[in-house]
């Protein structure tokens, strides 16, 4: 039986008064399984941000509820809110957010200090995630020494190094070159497989999104689409086909997809 861990009901995020506001979310609503890898794609502007900024609790919602295991997250406060932001969702950043004064290893280590939770198993995971990211060899070089793939390959391994329910990833691939973007979301893909890490990633990339097989694509706020992998017949490339079909009539302005 799937198990949900994650829902989003009737989530709305205003902005403005009345007679000029914006409806940057405007009435959201989906669920994510647990071990699920699910994208959100949407043209710039569409409230695909702001719906992660929502759940990441960096933007407060006009209304609406999210639920982590059935728990409103809007409810958190304190140490409960603190736990959600460090240890329950893992975050990863379009433009890396490394600090450049801290060595690879540095960087991945600071939030399992920060919650007192570095120990020899933790430094155990360090290195297993980090030779599953292949960035063995980077761990004790600074961020200016990396190359763009190497430094989002160890914002991953952050990302996921305290075992969080549920990791969000904001345009993962953006600053990458097609290669690393390649090669990023393959290693990603593959955690998913292995070992059923729940990903909710929000991006614009078609060749990104085709390594998931459910997508909802987002126009002005709303969920006006859905579309899954005719899995497992369906190859890659077909896919990744219908989803620039849907993204060219997002980008037109049609929300009538079929």
């Amino acid at each position: 039986m799937n198990q949900r861990i994650f829902e989003v009901k009737e989530l709305k995020k205003y902005y403005g008064k009345k007679n000029s506001m914006t409806k940057a979310l405007d009435g959201i609503n989906f669920q994510v399984i647990k071990g699920e890898f699910l994208g959100i794609m949407g043209s710039s502007g569409s409230g695909k941000t702001t719906l992660l900024n929502c759940i990441a609790t960096t933007t407060q919602p006009t209304s609406g509820s999210i639920l982590l295991n059935d728990e409103n997250i809007e409810k958190y406060k304190g140490n409960k809110l603190a736990e959600y932001r460090g240890n329950r969702i893992g975050y990863l950043f379009q433009n890396f957010e490394l600090l450049e004064n801290l060595t690879a290893r540095e960087n991945i280590i600071l939030p399992i200090a920060i919650h007192n939770k570095l120990d020899s198993n933790r430094e155990n995971q360090v290195k297993e995630l980090a030779n599953y990211m292949e960035i063995e060899d980077v761990l004790d070089k600074f961020p200016n020494e990396m190359s763009g793939g190497q430094k989002q390959r160890v914002a991953a391994v952050r990302a996921l190094v305290l075992n969080p329910e549920i990791v969000l990833a904001d345009e993962p691939t953006g600053a990458l070159d097609s290669k690393n973007a390649k090669s990023l979301m393959q290693k990603l893909s593959d955690l998913n497989d292995e070992q059923e890490t729940t990903i909710l990633m929000v991006t614009h990339d078609a060749n990104a999104a085709s390594y998931r097989n459910r997508i909802l694509f987002i126009q002005d706020g709303k969920i006006f689409h859905e579309m899954r992998r005719k899995y497992p017949e369906e190859l890659r490339q077909d896919y990744y086909e219908r989803i620039l079909q849907v993204m060219a009539q997002l980008g037109g302005g049609s929300a009538n997809v079929l």
